[in-house]
């Protein structure tokens, strides 16, 4: 009796603990979330509230914390390596690389083509492929645009938003940068979905996977490296100016191009497919 009361006991202390521990985690994961919350102005000041919605923001203080952590993060690692990448890769074999990069991402184009009910740019992914993946010695050599067939991007986040999707809050993703909760749904389920990763992954090559995520990354510092030193140098908010070019960017993504973007808010290079 003694034994079972003892137990008893014990059980009960240790679940008490555990509650404490998950309560205490749960707390402090949302002191956490409301710390990083941007406050909303009251409805009785319509001009505060309207640039809030504006900047479609509200975990402002936490993204600009991670901004920060992603600005050191590319002082220290990510701009040094595509400045190392940019001198002492020969113009002629980044090229190539690029160009083989973004021709296996062309089944993601094309799966999101047809789930955007786009067949004629479909059937241009699918082209693509099929020419540079042979002709183009697997995507070394972008042999479609040389016979006149342009290429183009499309991801899931663009298939949301033609889905009816909402953008969500902007999100500063560590490393990754910008997005939204709609962009970094579409990313996961491209990442995840992706054809090609697919097959990476029923060969056991994951480390190829993220090698091409990486390598994607690198790709686009390189070719927006004075870019970026720009923004930077001219902006006297980076945070504000990164945020507001990344929504242009998108919105003239999703419109596949239509709008009407000048040349000063054309702020990336897109020979890089995204």
């Amino acid at each position: 009796m003694s034994f079972s009361l003892g137990t008893q006991t014990y059980f009960s202390r240790k679940s008490r603990f555990s509650y404490q521990k998950i309560s205490l985690i749960l707390i402090s994961a949302v002191l956490l979330f409301t710390s990083g919350c941007a406050k909303r102005p009251p409805d009785s000041d319509p001009q505060a509230l309207a640039a809030y919605l504006e900047k479609n923001d509200p975990l402002e203080p936490m993204n600009r914390v991670i901004f920060s952590f992603n600005q050191g993060f590319d002082d220290i690692l990510l701009e040094p390596a595509a400045r190392f990448y940019r001198q002492f890769g020969p113009p002629d074999i980044r090229k190539g690389i690029s160009n083989f990069v973004n021709n296996w991402r062309e089944p993601v184009t094309f799966v999101n083509d047809i789930l955007q009910g786009e067949v004629t740019r479909a059937g241009t992914s699918l082209s693509r492929f099929l020419i540079n993946s042979t002709f183009g010695l697997l995507g070394l050599l972008d042999t479609a645009t040389y016979w006149g067939i342009e290429g183009h991007s499309e991801d899931f986040g663009e298939t949301f938003a033609v889905w009816g999707f909402g953008e969500g809050p902007y999100i500063m993703l560590p490393i990754l940068g910008p997005s939204n909760a709609r962009d970094l749904t579409g990313f996961v389920v491209d990442f995840f979905y992706d054809p090609v990763s697919l097959w990476l992954s029923h060969k056991g090559w994951t480390y190829v996977r993220y090698g091409r995520l990486v390598m994607r990354g690198l790709i686009f510092r390189e070719e927006n490296l004075e870019t970026l030193d720009d923004l930077g140098r001219s902006s006297t908010d980076f945070y504000a100016t990164m945020r507001s070019a990344y929504r242009q960017f998108r919105n003239h993504d999703i419109n596949n191009g239509v709008l009407d973007i000048t040349a000063d808010d054309d702020l990336f290079d897109e020979d890089f497919d995204d």
